[in-house]
C-alpha cells in the first residue's frame, strides 16, 4: 500500500488519516465477564496520510548497537535507504499479540524517515478537523502526551498519535532547538500568537521564542487562535489602534483538532483587517511536495520543525518588513 499524492484541497479544514491497530491480550476480567470474547483487545490509532510514504510487510530487520529505547527493533534497507523500525506497542507500553502478517508504516516528517511496526492497517478515512477532538487530561496523561486527537467512529474510537514526539523522545537531537550562538538580544520585543496542539511543543516553543525576543501567547488549535484574533481585531477597531499594537505575527502548526493551520491561514488572509498579519506555518509537514498547500492559502512563510532559530529570524524579518512598509506609507 502506497500513498504518494495528497488530493485534499488546501484550506478546507479536512484531513485524511491512515487507521491502524494493535492487538493485545484482553484483561482477564474482560473475558471472565463475557466468555464469548476471544481474549484479544484491539486498539485503534491513526496518523495523517501526509506523513505516510508507504505501508509494507515486515522486512528483514538488522539490530543496531546501543539503541536508545527497547522499542527500536533495528533497521532495514528499503530501496537503498536504511530506515529504523520502532515497535509502536513497546513504545505505548502494550503487549502486542503475534500475528502472521504485521504491517510496517513508513513515515516521513521533520525531514526524517522512520517506520513503525503495528498489528495491521484497516483503511484511510477522510474527515473534517472539526470531527477531531482534543484528548482530555486523563487520555493525555495515560498516553505520555503522545495522543493529539480523538476520533469517534460508529463502533470504535481512534487515537491520533503524535509521532513527532515519539521520534524526538527517541532522538533528542530532533527536538525543538534554538541556536544560542546567535545574538538574540534586541531593543524591540515582538508579540507572537502561537497555535499548536502538542502541550510539549507549545511550552517549548513559548520558552524558546521568549529567549529570541518575543512575547508569546500560545493556544492549542486554530479555532482558539481564530477566536482570539477576532477579539484582538475588535479591540483594535474600538480603540482605533493598529493591529500591530496587539500582535505582530501568527505562528501555526498545520495539524490541529477543530481547525487546522491551513484553514486558519485562509481565514486570516480573507479578512480585510487581519490579512496584514504575517502568518508562518511551522510544521513537520513542510516538505517540497506539500509546500504548495501553504502557498495556496496565502502563508507568508513556511518552516519545517524543529528549527526554531529559522522561525525566529524569519518572523522578525517579516515583522520588520511589514512595519517598515507601514512607516514608509
Amino acid at each position: 500500500m502506497a500513498h504518494t499524492n495528497i488530493l485534499l484541497e488546501a484550506g478546507t479544514n479536512e484531513l485524511e488519516i491512515v487507521e491502524f491497530y494493535i492487538d493485545e491480550p484482553a484483561p482477564s476480567s474482560f473475558t471472565a465477564d463475557a466468555p464469548e470474547k476471544t481474549g484479544q483487545y484491539r486498539g485503534y490509532y491513526g496518523v495523517n496520510v501526509a506523513k505516510v510514504l508507504e505501508i509494507i510487510r515486515l522486512p528483514k530487520v538488522t539490530g543496531m548497537p546501543e539503541v536508545s529505547h527497547p522499542s527500536v527493533l533495528g533497521a532495514f534497507n528499503l530501496r537503498n535507504h536504511i530506515i529504523p523500525l520502532v515497535d509502536l506497542s513497546i513504545w505505548l507500553d502494550k503487549e502486542r499479540q503475534a500475528t502472521d502478517s504485521p504491517k510496517v508504516i513508513v513515515t516521513e516528517f521533520n525531514n526524517v524517515t522512520t517506520s513503525f511496526l503495528v498489528s495491521g492497517v484497516t483503511r484511510i478515512h477522510r474527515m473534517s478537523w472539526e470531527a477531531v477532538e482534543p484528548p482530555n487530561r486523563y487520555v493525555s496523561k495515560m498516553s505520555g502526551d503522545c495522543i493529539t486527537g480523538v476520533v469517534k467512529l460508529e463502533d470504535r474510537i481512534v487515537f491520533l498519535l503524535d509521532l513527532e514526539k515519539i521520534v524526538a523522545d527517541l532522538n533528542p537531537n530532533l527536538g525543538l532547538r534554538l541556536d544560542m550562538s546567535i545574538e538574540w538580544s534586541t531593543t524591540s520585543r515582538y508579540r507572537a500568537l502561537v497555535a499548536d496542539d502538542s502541550v510539549l511543543v507549545r511550552e517549548m516553543l513559548k520558552d524558546l521564542l521568549q529567549k529570541a525576543g518575543f512575547d508569546v501567547t500560545a493556544v492549542q488549535n486554530g479555532r482558539d487562535a481564530w477566536e482570539l484574533l477576532l477579539q484582538i481585531k475588535g479591540k483594535s477597531e474600538d480603540e482605533k489602534r493598529p493591529l500591530s499594537d496587539y500582535v505582530h505575527v501568527m505562528v501555526a502548526d498545520i495539524e490541529m483538532p477543530a481547525m487546522d493551520g491551513h484553514n486558519l491561514t485562509k481565514r486570516i488572509k480573507e479578512d480585510q483587517v487581519l490579512k496584514h498579519l504575517p502568518v508562518i506555518l511551522f510544521s513537520s509537514l513542510i516538505t517540497d511536495k506539500l509546500r504548495h498547500k501553504g502557498e495556496a492559502v496565502g502563508a507568508d512563510d513556511q518552516i519545517s520543525k524543529p528549527d526554531v532559530s529559522q522561525l525566529a529570524m524569519r518572523a522578525k524579518a517579516l515583522i520588520e518588513q511589514k512595519l517598515g512598509a507601514k512607516t514608509a506609507a
